[in-house]
């Protein structure tokens, strides 16, 4: 049985201030449960402070929004996968959309950025998805393919142990327009079948999918009632402590 994940993406909101208080009143609202997995995803700049506010033994992880592939270097405004595991991140999100889309990723950067969070011991979130004329045209499946063979391309079944998959339809992200459950789910399906067909059986049953496009509490119980859908990468109602908090209790009591 594959534990949901929630992962709250903050993108470029809260100081480093500001997520300290958030993650005190996260915290009041929530009761540990190994029943769901949780990752908070602030901004580099309140990676340590977010850090310090959880605590080192908490149960609650942390994770970055995006990183560079090598190393160290002559890059201006990136970080490294080492410089995200000493601030005690354990998870990455990697090919978020508004990455392809505003900064010009390309599925051989993403892969490569995969590969450099493994190497590091961090968790890789890959996110995928098509846009609004290509579900139009009907294509969503071939452009989920197309992102899950250049984003995965050489990874072992050892490699996988640690990815998820977020499927993300870009038409839904910060719209309010959620993919409906039907929609999920067949997506979701899609893409352990690829795993399955590109792996094995074994790998494909393992890997978390997450949903993730306008997920909020209204929604997200019909979305994690489906045992296809193992979690949510969620936007917008991650930034009110009240609103992801529900989200948490809904995957927390899912297969209760």
């Amino acid at each position: 049985m594959r534990t949901p994940l929630i992962v709250g993406n903050w993108k470029m909101n809260k100081t480093a201030s500001e997520a300290a208080a958030f993650i005190r009143d996260l915290l009041e609202r929530l009761t540990p449960s190994p029943k769901a997995d949780v990752v908070l995803a602030p901004p580099f700049t309140s990676l340590e402070s977010a850090g310090k506010a959880l605590g080192p033994s908490s149960w609650i992880s942390l994770g970055a929004q995006n990183l560079h592939w090598d190393p160290q270097g002559s890059f201006t405004g990136e970080v490294s996968a080492s410089m995200l595991r000493e601030l005690g991140c354990r998870y990455v999100i990697v090919g978020h959309s508004e990455r392809r889309l505003l900064f010009g990723e390309r599925d051989e950067t993403i892969q490569k950025k995969v590969r450099a969070a493994l190497a590091q011991g961090l968790a890789p979130i890959i996110c995928v998805g098509e846009s609004l004329a290509e579900r139009e045209a009907d294509k969503t499946k071939s452009a989920v393919t197309t992102q899950l063979n250049g984003g995965l391309a050489g990874l072992t079944q050892q490699d996988l142990v640690t990815v998820t998959i977020a499927y993300e339809p870009v038409w839904a992200i910060g719209t309010g327009r959620a993919a409906t459950t039907e929609q999920a789910v067949a997506v979701h399906r899609s893409i352990r079948s690829f795993m399955e067909t590109g792996w094995n059986s074994t790998t494909a049953a393992a890997m978390r999918i997450l949903y993730g496009g306008s997920v909020t509490p209204q929604n997200a119980e019909s979305l994690l009632a489906s045992e296809a859908i193992d979690g949510a990468l969620v936007g917008g109602a991650c930034l009110n402590p009240d609103s992801f908090a529900r989200i948490v209790r809904i995957a927390q009591t899912r297969r209760a």
